[in-house]
């Protein structure tokens, strides 16, 4: 299956390096570009991407309310947030905004692919690496919005074992991780985690994730 994807950065020379190395893969295909965000939400709309690159920073409409905008929308298109780390305090935002997950921009090309081919499977980027970046940097800060309230009703059902995945989810670990963290074979980290999915309605472990640390389950000193 050839995945479509729309690029939306307001520089040009960032998009001209992605487009090379999509055109390169077979599997891939670039179908449209974006300067802003209006322009890629329209494009969204018209091209049905199965995932758009989306910079945060960007002039007129930002990348932030144009991912909540498409993943909103009437189409099935993933949203990866392009961000330098160093300098971009709206990541955590951006997922909170429905991103299934980011790419730093100083990433080696070939995970970039993997990342786009990770997402438009349905899966979210959350990377043990990135998500302890996002740890540091962004978990501690408000939300934009209402402060956050007590843990959701939904978390009521949930069991002391599921709340250890949960948490060592937060903090960036993978399934293999989890699996030796915690004495467990990886089958069974796999069905705390599709649990943890349902009761919790989560899309995919980036919402848990922000789940976690806005219900007070995780925290950067954790």
């Amino acid at each position: 299956m050839t995945v479509h994807i729309v690029l939306a950065d307001d520089q040009p020379l960032i998009r001209a390096a992605l487009q090379m190395i999509i055109t390169d893969a077979p599997d891939l295909e670039l179908v449209g570009e974006a300067a802003n965000g209006h322009e890629a939400v329209r494009l969204a709309e018209e091209l049905r991407p199965d995932v758009v690159v989306m910079d945060i920073r960007m002039p007129g409409m930002d990348g932030i309310e144009a991912t909540r905008l498409i993943t909103k929308g009437p189409g099935q298109a993933q949203v990866i947030v392009l961000t330098t780390f160093d300098e971009d305090d709206h990541v955590y935002g951006a997922l909170r905004a429905g991103a299934s997950g980011f790419l730093v921009k100083d990433m080696a090309l070939d995970d970039i692919l993997t990342a786009i081919r990770v997402v438009a499977a349905g899966d979210a980027l959350i990377a043990p690496g990135v998500t302890r970046r996002l740890i540091e940097t962004f978990a501690d800060r408000p939300a934009p919005g209402p402060a956050p309230g007590p843990a959701p009703r939904e978390l009521e059902s949930v069991t002391e074992r599921e709340r250890e995945v949960l948490t060592l989810i937060a903090r960036g670990l993978t399934n293999t991780e989890i699996a030796a963290e915690l004495v467990i074979s990886v089958a069974t980290v796999k069905a705390y985690v599709g649990r943890l999915l349902t009761k919790l309605d989560a899309r995919d472990r980036v919402q848990l994730v922000i789940l976690a640390y806005e219900a007070g389950l995780a925290s950067p000193s954790k």
